[in-house]
């Protein structure tokens, strides 16, 4: 078992201006100059954000079942399904990762709401969203790379309650993370907390690649992984 762990700077994810208002469904440069000034100041705060972690472990001993559409790791099965199966089926290995913006940009997204300022809450809730991602982002380039060097290819990264996976195996994912270094831990219900939170597995082996996700074949417009490459 390997394990990696990375905390993270606001300014090294790259998230500005343009890349919220495109998330939200404004084109470049066209939001309204209210909204804008918005994004731009929550944008600022957060430059002071705390607590933006990732973390990796990385099993060796992996095997799958095209019968069942399920994976097996350390005696803990997961069904995931037949459109994540069909991508992990020749997974080696298998990384179970964990990525946080940390409980602060929760904090903050909580406040607002709770003072009926619905609109800055959601913009900072939205780009608590995109910390969260864009760590993983990271996470999962780093993984790739360290694994290159070793000839093998890596995955996409699917999360439980995505794609036919259901969300209570959560439970079970994080039952091979112990003690995890981002601090997140589970509600009976299988949320997160940090709210603003990514879990999930990514496939590793010879005969493994990282894909553009098959959104086609999947109808959840809210999916965090739709129309990310």
């Amino acid at each position: 078992m390997k394990k990696r762990t990375r905390t993270y700077r606001f300014e090294e994810l790259n998230i500005d201006l343009a890349h919220i208002e495109e998330v939200i469904g404004y084109k470049t440069e066209e939001s309204p100059g209210t909204v804008s000034g918005l994004i731009e100041k929550a944008l600022s705060d957060c430059g002071n954000i705390k607590g933006i972690r990732s973390e990796y472990v990385i099993y060796r001993d992996v095997s799958t079942d095209p019968k069942t559409a399920s994976l097996e790791v350390e005696g803990v099965e997961f069904k995931t399904g037949k459109i994540i199966h069909g991508q992990i089926r020749k997974a080696e290995h298998l990384a179970v990762f964990l990525c946080t913006a940390g409980r602060e940009i929760g904090n903050i997204i909580r406040k607002h709401m709770d003072e009926g300022d619905l609109l800055t809450g959601y913009i900072y809730d939205i780009i608590g969203s995109e910390i969260a991602e864009s760590a993983a982002d990271h996470m999962h380039d780093s993984l790739e790379a360290e694994m290159k060097k070793t000839g093998l290819g890596i995955s996409n990264r699917f999360s439980p309650g995505y794609c036919g996976w259901d969300v209570s195996e959560q439970h079970k994912l994080f039952s091979l993370v112990p003690g995890n270094f981002c601090g997140i831990t589970l509600t009976d219900s299988a949320l997160m907390e940090p709210i603003k939170s990514v879990s999930g597995i990514i496939a590793i082996g010879k005969d493994v690649q990282r894909k553009p996700y098959t959104c086609n074949r999947c109808d959840i417009e809210s999916c965090i992984y739709r129309n990310r490459q």
